[in-house]
């Protein structure tokens, strides 16, 4: 893949707070590196684009009845939100992606926007658990495995630190639980 020009990265990973982040975005990314290894994690990524959610929300509201299609719902309403959300702080916040601002980073595959913070897939895919499991919490191990394949596809793909993923997972958590609660709240 084509990369643009590294801009310098001590304008923009100053200092030993970020040094811990930048590490283990290199390692994890070298690891990805690896055919098998960045093909696995390349797919996960493709299906966290949207396509294992809309499978499963439109799974839902075609075999779940009624309770299936409100939970459907509920996960678009969430995911619209989520969507609002991270590319509002995104555009604020103007992290570049690892690929370039860290030396030894490479992405494994295309980005689909221009910056780094929050991570988007991971933070949609914490915020469609959470909701999700609300309503069907048999669906835990797969939902919760898979949130967790994308959220480390983000880091070793190379398109994420990981303090990217860690607050994307606090911001989505706080969005799906405050989601279940304004639908729980008596009107």
């Amino acid at each position: 893949m084509n990369t643009p020009p590294s801009l310098p990265t001590s304008e923009l990973l100053p200092g030993p707070r970020f040094a811990l982040d930048r590490r283990v975005c290199v390692i994890a990314n070298h690891w990805g590196a690896r055919r098998v290894v960045g093909a696995f994690f390349g797919m996960v990524s493709r299906l966290g684009d949207g396509v294992f959610w809309y499978a499963l929300m439109a799974a839902l509201a075609a075999f779940g009845g009624r309770h299936g299609l409100v939970a459907a719902a509920h996960m678009a309403v969430t995911g619209l939100a989520a969507l609002l959300l991270y590319r509002l702080l995104k555009r604020w916040t103007r992290r570049p992606r690892p690929y370039r601002a860290c030396p030894g980073v490479i992405a494994h595959v295309p980005p689909l926007d221009e910056f780094s913070f929050p991570s988007g897939h991971t933070l949609q895919a914490v915020g469609f658990t959470i909701v999700a499991l609300a309503w069907y919490p048999s669906l835990a191990p797969l939902l919760l495995g898979f949130t967790a394949l994308v959220a480390a596809s983000r880091v070793i793909l190379g398109l994420h630190y990981p303090s990217d993923v860690l607050a994307a997972i606090v911001i989505g958590g706080g969005l799906g639980s405050a989601s279940i609660w304004l639908i729980a709240a008596p009107l």
